[in-house]
């Protein structure tokens, strides 16, 4: 089949100096921030404030996985590590959005106790804190905005900052209405609707992370889909064997069996290799180890199967 190979290719996005200086940046102001929470927090007794301060802890200890998981993958293949350390990356995912959850599972436990009895809490002085956030937040997630969609990690950390600054506008709010009000009330409500927030960010990346540490297809790949392209390569008769992993965050691999036309000479099908791998670097499969079988001679597996069709 002809192709047309001037279309760009789909490559694997590379940890670059940019992304790195980006963790190191947010990381930098998150943490001047928490401090600044914390302090505030204990001072007003909000506990609006030290939720937003644990999960923008959180947020900090999920930008030093991602950003030392990076680290490591820019390192180059060992004999015992042949893959090099990519799926440090994926693990890294994974931790961040189980260290989310406890967090969220402390300091709900801690808005429950106070809702029951709300302590009297300085609305102006928590609103004022907040705005801060709102700043630090958005300048934080403006910095990972370019590549969001290249990576889980930096997608994960751009989500939750997002999510911060929003919350930080609904803390703003709730400390102008309690100042006005006295409703105290409003204060561990407002703690708890920060963590639902919260959870539903964090269960999409608990379970995308997950999928993708137990080497599940990675997200906007499609096993039928890869099927169709490598059969719609001429000369390849038929594919078996197909296993789709991710390599990283940002690099997927993949191995098959395919049959090829055994008119071909060899140097040929090495060819229609060639072109298959090339095809699937279009859809976003960057490592493609490809097994070469013949009409003939198959995988033992692939014989049985074709013995049982001819029953």
């Amino acid at each position: 089949m002809a192709h047309d190979h001037s279309h760009p290719h789909t490559h694997a996005v590379s940890f670059n100096e940019a992304s790195l200086k980006a963790f190191q940046l947010g990381i930098a102001l998150n943490v001047l921030f928490v401090l600044v929470e914390v302090v505030a927090g204990l001072a007003y007794r909000s506990i609006s404030l030290l939720s937003d301060a644990g999960h923008n802890l959180a947020d900090v200890a999920s930008l030093l996985l991602s950003y030392f998981a990076f680290k490591l993958a820019r390192r180059q293949a060992t004999i015992r590590y042949t893959y090099g350390f990519k799926k440090t990356t994926v693990l890294a995912a994974f931790l961040n959005a189980l260290l989310l959850l406890l967090a969220i599972g402390m300091l709900g436990y801690e808005s429950v106790l106070r809702l029951q009895a709300p302590p009297v809490v300085q609305g102006a002085g928590i609103a004022w804190v907040a705005a801060v956030g709102i700043a630090v937040n958005s300048l934080s997630a403006f910095l990972f905005f370019r590549n969001k969609e290249a990576d889980l990690n930096i997608k994960g950390a751009y989500l939750h900052l997002v999510a911060d600054a929003l919350v930080s506008v609904g803390v703003v709010v709730g400390g102008i209405v309690i100042s006005f009000t006295n409703w105290y009330w409003l204060d561990p409500v407002i703690g708890l609707a920060i963590m639902f927030i919260v959870l539903i960010g964090t269960w999409s990346l608990l379970t995308a992370s997950f999928k993708m540490s137990v080497d599940g297809v990675p997200a906007g790949i499609e096993l039928n889909e890869i099927t169709r392209v490598i059969l719609s390569v001429k000369h390849i008769l038929n594919v078996h064997h197909i296993h789709i992993w991710p390599l990283s965050t940002t690099e997927n691999a993949l191995t098959a069996h395919v049959i090829i036309d055994d008119c071909l000479p060899f140097n040929e099908k090495l060819k229609v290799i060639q072109e298959l791998k090339h095809e699937l670097m279009h859809h976003n499969i960057h490592h493609s180890t490809i097994e070469l079988e013949s009409e003939t001679i198959h995988c033992p597996d692939e014989n049985e199967r074709l013995e049982k069709h001819s029953h």
